[in-house]
């Protein structure tokens, strides 16, 4: 059984950091993208980063770019994501998923499994 498992969300002022792990289990992710998405009271989810797990490539969308980092620990099948310069814009459930073959890394929905997310507050 496939399972994602988000921790790390919390509460923190303007202007600090937070770091969101993602551990997975239950298959071999060597063949997927791990992506991180968020979800704002009222909004769509949102996709925030993705890393490939084989190579390692990464891309983020524009809105976080330069002040997130989304990274890997292949011996601890955990997916990462450091967030820096955190706005109250960034307020939102952060989700990590997964999905086989990463064509689509930026869709939602092509997504095949999603942790039950966890939630990070930036107060101003």
């Amino acid at each position: 059984q496939v399972q994602m498992v988000e921790s790390g969300g919390g509460l923190v002022q303007a202007g600090g950091s937070l770091r969101l792990s993602c551990a997975a289990s239950g298959r071999s992710f060597s063949s997927y993208a791990m992506g991180w998405f968020r979800q704002a009271p009222g909004k769509d989810r949102e996709f925030i980063a993705a890393i490939f797990w084989s190579r390692g490539s990464t891309y983020y969308a524009d809105s976080v770019k330069g002040r997130f980092t989304i990274s890997r620990d292949n011996a601890k099948n955990t997916v990462y994501l450091q967030m820096n310069s955190l706005k109250p814009e960034d307020t939102a459930v952060y989700y990590c998923a997964g999905q086989l073959g990463g064509y689509y890394y930026m869709m939602r929905d092509k997504y095949d499994y999603w942790g039950q997310g966890t939630q990070v507050t930036v107060s101003s």
